[in-house]
């Protein structure tokens, strides 16, 4: 169904879902009432997309029109970026990402492919060219039907039998309540064993416990997340690296809407001495920049193991997983990657990264450094360079 009408007074009475503003602002008369009009037909799971020219084209496009070489136009609004943001908080909108398309205009064989599908995504060239394009949401709490959430906190337990009672003793109750989902994998020690007797001990915790079949923390994840009962999902590390004291944090930034992914970042207050290996932390700086290049949003730590999101969006992130393949031992790029795809909000929340102190990492950091490395080649080719 085709609707006719001015922007700035929308008629609708109805939401949606996406809400595309297509060349659209240079034109606008007043870009704050149209961004507040929108206010009113969408929720925070709508995505608004926006293109705008770049400010920095304003005089070769008026040079090209004066010259017959592009179509005359109205008198044009200029944004930058920020110009845009700021009006869109004006209005309660937040942005999630950002991002320029369009180096070279002219359809040009063999150099417009190559400006447009390739150079345009690389930093400093981006900053040239012709188009902006934004995605913006809401910045509002979910409402829910049945008040606050369950939370279902999914660990992926190996040889971590002297953590588990620990697990029981220091993770908070949340929301409607804390669900603990345990997933022993293939475990040397009495891992299974020593969880099926804490759940015992503890008749008041909402427990599951199973027996991964797979291999890899993704794998275990993943089974997690399949038998959760909780509106909110959790990762756990076992090791107790990160404190489960912190939970609460990320709770309270998914729930009050500040963010539709939390990620955890061990890389912002300083570690404890042996918390992470030198090279470990090199490795993991290199893969925040490279990660955050790649989705449009700041991800400062692309390897801790605690996320948190809403389990109907990693519903939607599981059933687009063959878009990127499923090869993730991880299971952090899995979910990543599904986030920065759906356009969710990722935010960094800082924690303390403790020292282990029972058992030792599973990570060996040649061999997984080099798998973690093809992968952000390849998702650059399901990402940035479409």
């Amino acid at each position: 169904m085709l609707f006719r009408g001015d922007a700035h007074d929308l008629c609708f009475n109805t939401t949606f879902d996406i809400i595309i503003l297509s060349d659209l602002l240079n034109d606008a008369w007043d870009v704050q009432a149209i961004f507040e009009q929108i206010t009113r037909v969408a929720t925070p799971r709508t995505r608004v997309i926006i293109n705008t020219h770049s400010r920095l084209w304003e005089q070769p496009l008026a040079l090209a029109e004066r010259l017959g070489l592009a179509h005359p136009t109205l008198y044009q609004n200029w944004f930058t970026v920020e110009d845009v943001a700021n009006l869109l908080h004006l209005a309660g909108f937040e942005v999630v990402r950002t991002w320029q398309e369009f180096l070279w205009p002219w359809a040009t064989p063999v150099l417009a492919t190559l400006c447009n599908r390739y150079l345009v995504k690389l930093w400093p060239i981006n900053h040239l060219a012709l188009t902006n394009l934004i995605v913006a949401r809401l910045h509002q709490p979910r409402h829910l039907p049945n008040g606050e959430p369950l939370v279902s906190v999914v660990v992926a337990a190996r040889n971590e039998a002297g953590n588990i009672a620990n697990i029981f003793q220091r993770t908070p109750q949340m929301g409607r309540g804390t669900e603990l989902v345990f997933v022993e994998g293939h475990s040397q020690d009495n891992t299974f064993e020593t969880i099926q007797h804490a759940i015992a001990q503890h008749p008041e915790w909402r427990c599951q416990l199973w027996q991964q079949t797979g291999v890899g923390k993704g794998d275990a994840v993943r089974l997690g997340f399949a038998h959760a009962q909780g509106d909110i999902l959790m990762i756990l590390d076992a090791d107790l690296t990160v404190p489960p004291e912190d939970l609460p944090r990320f709770y309270a930034a998914l729930r009050n809407g500040t963010g539709e992914f939390i990620n955890g970042v061990r890389l912002i207050y300083p570690m404890e001495q042996e918390a992470m290996r030198f090279f470990n932390l090199l490795g993991n700086k290199f893969f925040s920049l490279a990660f955050s290049w790649l989705l449009g949003q700041s991800l400062k730590d692309s390897l801790c193991g605690t996320k948190v999101l809403w389990k109907d969006d990693y519903d939607r992130i599981a059933a687009n997983r063959a878009y990127f393949g499923d090869f993730d031992p991880f299971g952090d790029f899995d979910l990543i990657f599904g986030a920065a795809r759906l356009n969710l909000r990722i935010i960094d929340l800082p924690i303390r990264y403790r020292e282990r102190t029972y058992g030792s990492t599973n990570i060996q950091r040649w061999k997984h450094g080099w798998l973690l490395l093809k992968m952000v080649i390849f998702a650059s080719r399901r990402i940035k360079f479409v």
